[in-house]
């Protein structure tokens, strides 16, 4: 978990620094180089990172229930598949087997977590969420 804490946090810092707002739009995530500037597998993940960092920000932007927990869930969910998206991409782009050994603990660590926030809130978890997180299918 702290290993994707020591990635979360830095993500989580850009991207509130990149002008999310409650209560708006979250401001686009913008690129100093332009796609057709980028080469080989550089443009497809570059393109998937920006996707989920879009929608991640879109789902974290939430109304308050009035139950702290449900809205800490309601913005923290979005942002562990927004971290799960993104580590996706990793393992289908990237080449450093440290960092792709990193991605598959954040997949895992984060679908835990998102399993674990369900369940306090006393929502059913997906079947691929339990079976991702247990290893194997509740029949």
């Amino acid at each position: 978990m702290w290993k994707s804490l020591a990635v979360a946090l830095p993500l989580a810092a850009v991207a509130f620094a990149g002008g999310a707002r409650f209560g708006s739009q979250p401001a686009p995530v913008e690129s100093h180089v332009m796609m057709s500037e980028l080469c080989g597998d550089e443009a497809p993940f570059m393109a998937e990172n920006q996707t989920a960092m879009h929608r991640m920000m879109s789902d974290m932007d939430i109304a308050p229930s009035g139950d702290v927990d449900r809205d800490f869930s309601a913005m923290m969910i979005p942002h562990h598949r927004g971290a799960i998206a993104m580590a996706q991409a990793e393992l289908r782009y990237g080449r450093n087997e440290s960092l792709r050994r990193l991605a598959q603990e954040i997949i895992v660590d984060q679908q835990q977590e998102i399993a674990v926030m369900r369940l306090a809130l006393g929502q059913p978890s997906s079947p691929s969420t339990i079976t991702a997180t247990l290893g194997f299918r509740l029949n």
